[in-house]
């Protein structure tokens, strides 16, 4: 198997591996650039197809689809194969960047344009750069990875503002309210970053959150 720890494997001499960096991104914008309108979902992978979020996630996305949006996920199971079957089976182009890992990461069947990636900060490149809104559903740690990344990037103008909604307000109210008593508190941010994300619920609401921002 591939040595797992890649980070590592940046030794002197081994600069070489910078081009295989290159190749990762023309490969990416060279599957990706024509996408036009895109959202990105993202959640965890370990959510079962008979779990409500898994449920609800196809339907956002099917919605998206049906709306003109393509859909773009990590390309795993869980909520990004929720998501890429939703917007497949609605017609629409449904991308999966999937990333090699030696467990938990397993290409779904649903993606009709398909991304493998060795490293994550490319990856995750794409999922914003191509992506017109950013739509979190319920997961772990890689969720909130992506989450607070493109938060970062929005309140440190490094890309434009655009719609950061997380769906599921029982499960996202927690992390709202821990930013509000201890980051806004303690003065670690700023009142207005809190407009940067909102928290919905309701799938028609949330596409329509994003068309009223986002010119097709």
């Amino acid at each position: 198997m591939e040595k797992q720890f890649v980070i590592d494997d940046f030794k002197l001499g081994e600069s070489w591996r910078l081009f295989k960096i290159m190749g990762e991104f023309v490969e990416g914008v060279e599957s990706l650039h024509d996408l036009g309108p895109a959202v990105s979902i993202f959640g965890s992978a370990r959510m079962q197809p008979d779990d409500p979020v898994y449920k609800q996630t196809e339907e956002i996305a099917a919605l998206f689809a049906k709306n003109d949006f393509a859909v773009i996920t990590g390309g795993g199971g869980g909520v990004m194969e929720a998501a890429n079957k939703g917007a497949s089976e609605a017609g629409g182009t449904s991308a999966g960047l999937n990333i090699r890992l030696p467990f938990e990461q397993k290409p779904n069947p649903y993606a009709n344009v398909k991304v493998e990636f060795n490293y994550f900060f490319i990856r995750k490149v794409m999922f914003i750069k191509y992506a017109a809104a950013y739509i979190g559903m319920p997961g772990g740690f890689g969720t909130l990875d992506e989450l607070f990344e493109v938060i970062t990037l929005v309140q440190t103008h490094r890309i434009k503002p655009l719609p950061i909604i997380l769906v599921g307000s029982e499960h996202w109210a927690g992390l709202k309210e821990w930013i509000e008593s201890r980051l806004l508190t303690e003065k670690l941010v700023s009142e207005d970053n809190l407009d940067i994300f909102q928290i919905l619920d309701d799938p028609e609401e949330i596409v329509d959150a994003v068309k009223k921002i986002v010119i097709l």
